[in-house]
């Protein structure tokens, strides 16, 4: 399993609990991925364990993966470096100076996603951050960023950190959001509200003040065009935090051969797949954000489908239970994306959903 988050440590869960032998590789010095910054009780269904908080889920799944003993290898601080496509070989370097290689059978890529950033005049300067670099500050580490930010973006990752922030002390100057409705839940948005935070729509960052560090910015309406429009508005802040978006982190599937599809609705490239979330190279699997950008309730289901249809290909699961698990597994899956904010998610699977690579048979 390449890659620690939700998606990761599900799939490795669900194959160690057929008798599969699990490596797990993780950049982070944490196993959780994004759970251990998710201090927000997770919307979604009682199987993906809605109302717990995500670091709580971190540590649930840990658990669950201990009880495996040493069917599961862990490493942490350990990046995937390279997959070679002739012999199925990945390239691993944990911390400085470890490097091994490793050959597996089948592998999973849940590498998650990367950070969208916005080009503007001084956003190299330092008090300029991603909002997950907030959430790991905050989160993890227990430090504050600064004393007053602008956030950009008000989706879902917005809104929560900026709520995130208040909780903390810090004063969030207001939330900028380019597109003219907001792109979170409406229930984040309104806890923001209620403790005075404005909301700008159809607004955006232009510039970033200061000249060692950030001590202010310039926010201006946005034309239909997407030109600035209208007076410039000064915001005094000392740190801007931009949660504009994610990537689907694809690099090792592009390496595997996968093929890959430019799909918007899930935020970027990403690999074509069957029910089973196989890939069109038959050794390798993908889910989570690598997958299309979801809930980390969605990159667990498809974390589970991943690592039962692995355990399966490998001889560990009878076809019956298999096919049965399937069904229930994309039953849950397809109730998480029900409604109307998983019209885009929905939109985006049908493009990429194929019944090619074998999702069904060993």
């Amino acid at each position: 399993m390449i890659g620690g988050g939700p998606a990761g440590l599900s799939a490795a869960a669900e194959a160690a609990s057929y008798g599969a032998h699990v490596v797990i590789v993780d950049s982070d010095l944490r196993l959780g991925g994004q759970l251990i910054k998710q201090t927000h009780k997770f919307f979604g269904s009682a199987f993906e364990r809605a109302g717990t908080r995500g670091f709580v889920i971190s540590d649930i799944l840990l658990d669950e993966l201990k009880g495996y003993g040493d069917r599961v290898e862990t490493y942490s601080n350990c990046t995937a470096l390279g997959y070679y496509k002739d012999d199925g070989v990945v390239n691993c370097m944990e911390g400085e100076e470890n490097y091994f290689k490793v050959l597996p059978k089948k592998i999973l890529v849940a590498t998650g996603a990367q950070e969208r950033l916005i080009p503007f005049p001084n956003n190299d300067l330092p008090g300029v951050y991603g909002a997950g670099a907030v959430q790991t500050l905050m989160n993890v580490y227990g430090v504050v960023p600064g004393k007053r930010v602008l956030m950009v973006g008000a989706g879902n990752i917005g809104l929560i950190v900026s709520y995130q922030l208040l909780q903390a002390g810090v004063e969030v100057a207001a939330i900028v959001e380019a597109m003219p409705r907001i792109g979170g839940y409406w229930v984040h948005a309104a806890k923001v509200r209620r403790l005075g935070v404005p909301i700008l729509l159809e607004h955006s960052i232009k510039e970033a003040l200061g000249k060692d560090v950030v001590e202010g910015a310039i926010i201006q309406q946005i034309s239909p065009g997407c030109g600035f429009i209208g007076e410039e508005i000064h915001v005094d802040c000392d740190v801007i935090c931009m949660a504009v978006g994610l990537n689907p982190t694809c690099e090792l599937l592009w390496q595997a051969g996968c093929e890959m599809k430019y799909v918007p609705q899930l935020c970027g490239h990403v690999a074509l797949r069957d029910r089973s979330m196989r890939t069109s190279n038959p050794n390798v699997w993908v889910a989570g954000d690598a997958a299309g950008i979801e809930e980390a309730s969605s990159a667990m289901v498809e974390g589970r489908i991943a690592g039962l249809s692995m355990a399966y290909d490998l001889g560990y699961a009878k076809e019956e239970e298999y096919l049965e698990k399937l069904d229930v597994y994309w039953e849950r899956l397809n109730a998480l994306r029900n409604g109307e904010t998983g019209v885009k998610i929905r939109e985006g699977i049908a493009q990429v959903l194929t019944d090619d690579f074998g999702g069904n048979k060993r």
